[in-house]
């Protein structure tokens, strides 16, 4: 009841407390910030030609992210690329605004892009949700790369929670090391989301499929995700003030995320494949 309550609440722009509740900024490693609120992940990568921003949220969190921003001593207007986990309002809503703001070029993967510039329109069971549409200056594919003084973000297609869903790594050093970061996109089936006769998304399972694949195949160190939620943000940043090193080096966090959020599809594809025979046969 309370996940299909959320569901709702998404469809509509709402949501829970805590994606609209403050969190501190915090350096996460090297030039890597977190930015956004206590659920919504928005993370800041400066370099010296300007900045990244991956996430934008709602319009009502873009001053949440701004002010966060400020706080580590950085400019909104040097941001200069603005990205997405995955086109769905709590991710993206905020993207117009925030590329008005800013003067950023707003970079989106195939299957995403098109619903991020007509403001939401041509999603997957969220049909009613609407934010301002926002242009998209660079549309990319699997492994497309993301450049920006000295820093390459590449871009890795996860789908199945959107089209576009993107999943986003590259390495960064800190104290001398260089560590594998992975910002999650979503491998999440959401209450709802139909994987057996879907005729809006026929190819939602064999997406879900392919982003765990991908996601098993990828090296890890530092576990991240559009979401707090998925990587254990709030008790990872009590162990940084407690001033734990490389809090946020999590290996092992990561494979058991994933691990854990494949055996939720598989369980609700086999079920959804049982009713759908079970269906048939009478």
């Amino acid at each position: 009841m309370l996940l299909t309550t959320l569901a709702l609440a998404m469809a509509v722009g709402q949501g829970p407390a805590d994606w609209y509740e403050p969190f501190p900024a915090h350096k996460v490693i090297g030039n890597v910030y977190y930015v956004g609120s206590k659920d919504l992940a928005t993370f800041l990568i400066t370099t010296p030609d300007g900045h990244i921003l991956i996430n934008s949220g709602f319009e009502r969190t873009v001053p949440l992210i701004q002010k966060s921003v400020e706080s580590l001593g950085f400019k909104m207007t040097d941001v200069k690329i603005l990205l997405a986990s995955h086109a769905h309002s709590d991710h993206v809503a905020g993207h117009a605004l925030l590329k008005k703001a800013t003067g950023a070029k707003v970079y989106v993967m195939r299957g995403d892009d098109r619903v991020i510039a007509s403001g939401g329109k041509g999603q997957y069971l969220y049909t009613t949700s609407r934010w301002d549409p926002c242009k998209v200056d660079r549309v990319l594919n699997d492994r497309d790369e993301v450049k920006l003084g000295g820093v390459t973000l590449v871009a890795r297609l996860t789908p199945g929670h959107t089209r576009g869903c993107t999943t986003w790594t590259w390495r960064v050093k800190d104290g001398g090391k260089s560590y594998a970061v992975v910002v999650i996109g979503s491998p999440n089936v959401n209450p709802g989301f139909q994987l057996v006769n879907n005729k809006a998304y026929p190819e939602m399972a064999a997406d879900f499929a392919k982003t765990f694949k991908v996601l098993k195949a990828l090296p890890c160190d530092v576990f991240l995700g559009a979401h707090g939620g998925y990587y254990g943000m709030v008790e990872r940043y009590a162990l940084l003030k407690k001033g734990q090193a490389n809090a946020f080096v999590n290996p092992q966090g990561y494979k058991e995320y994933v691990a854990q959020r494949e055996r939720a599809f598989r369980k609700a594809l086999a079920t959804q494949q049982g009713k759908a025979e079970q269906g048939e046969a009478e």
